[in-house]
């Protein structure tokens, strides 16, 4: 695929393979295919490879930041087309394209809006290619150019209950993140975002291309068995990414924190599996044991019909399906290769991930 025209029969497997490289995070299936479905309807949404962008090109990242469960998350599609007119306001005069943030069932749709509206490209070069908690994890390592000047813009909140809002920032990129998180809570969980412009030269390097057609691939080999039983189609999408599946349970318990714009907590199993999320699912492990820890993909699909299921929909008493593969075998940007990056993960989920990876 050197570019693509993307067609609506195309939509379902994206999302599908998007949400199970979401790891339990990524946003909801449902609110993506919604998303998609919309930017189809407003223009032309034109997938391109990252060899075929001028490397001197414009590039700019689209992102929603929240807490998956929470109640009053409201985002619209203007809401989306606007954080690009404020990233504008303050000096980005020139956009060619866009990436979204990671992939996920609801973020791999992140920038169709705007680029169906401006009539640009998508490139298939995210900055992460599984979904990941914090936004300096989708930055491409930028933090680690200290005279980068990041600009953050964030639109969301629902009008009619007095939430909504529109905000930019433009500073330290660690600085201007976190305000960008404020603004999610303060919109009432959600906000749609604009971030980071850097030329396509420093998306090449640093991000990770291909990871949409690898969704795609995903979702089509999920949707072609999936009158097989739900196990055949765990194991198909196994089968592309070289992973195993776990263990079919169902969950005994779920502990659940909406905190600070993130979701945290665990998932325990009645055969004695435990998993850890912070909006993604962090650590797997059986009886104390370690088995898998992020950026490793563990996943969970739905034991009743093979749907991928995030964090925020697993509910106690359902039967699941545990599915995990290597981070080696994922398409990862640079924020994965990052260490400190990963020392808030320990704080929140109180366990150790540094010492399991190798940097």
């Amino acid at each position: 695929m050197s570019e693509i025209l993307i067609t609506e029969d195309m939509v379902d497997a994206i999302a599908l393979g998007g949400c199970l490289l979401g790891g339990g995070g990524g946003g909801s299936m449902a609110e993506g295919i919604k998303l998609a479905r919309s930017a189809l309807r407003l223009g032309k949404v034109l997938l391109k490879e990252i060899d075929d962008v001028d490397l001197e090109s414009v590039v700019l990242t689209s992102s929603a930041v929240g807490a998956p469960s929470s109640k009053e998350a409201f985002v619209t599609d203007q809401d989306h087309a606007l954080t690009v007119e404020l990233c504008r306001a303050v000096g980005v005069s020139k956009i060619d394209a866009f990436i979204t943030n990671e992939c996920g069932g609801g973020s791999i749709f992140n920038g169709w809006v705007p680029a169906a509206i401006l009539g640009l490209s998508l490139v298939d070069a995210p900055c992460n290619g599984r979904a990941h908690p914090t936004g300096l994890m989708g930055s491409m390592g930028l933090h680690r150019i200290k005279d980068y000047i990041s600009v953050q813009s964030a639109v969301g909140g629902n009008p009619e209950i007095g939430k909504h809002l529109e905000a930019v920032f433009k500073g330290a990129l660690e600085s201007t993140s976190s305000l960008v998180r404020q603004c999610a809570v303060c919109a009432g969980g959600l906000v749609a975002v604009a971030r980071n412009p850097v030329k396509a030269s420093y998306v090449k390097d640093h991000g990770a291309s291909g990871a949409i057609r690898l969704a795609f691939n995903l979702g089509e080999a999920m949707m072609k068995v999936k009158s097989s039983d739900p196990q055949a189609i765990a194991s198909a999408s196994m089968d592309i990414l070289g992973g195993n599946v776990i263990t079919t349970s169902r969950v005994k318990d779920k502990e659940l924190v909406s905190e600070g714009g993130f979701d945290h907590g665990k998932i325990i199993l009645e055969d004695g599996h435990e998993i850890t999320f912070w909006n993604e699912y962090m650590t797997l492990e059986r009886k104390g044991k370690r088995i898998n820890t992020f950026p490793d993909l563990i996943m969970t699909l739905d034991a009743e019909n093979g749907i991928p299921v995030t964090s925020a929909e697993v509910g106690e008493g359902q039967k699941i399906i545990v599915v995990v593969a290597s981070a080696r075998n994922l398409i990862l940007g640079e924020g994965m290769r990052c260490k400190e990056l990963f020392e808030p993960v320990e704080k929140v989920i109180g366990k150790e991930i540094i010492s399991y990876l190798k940097f």
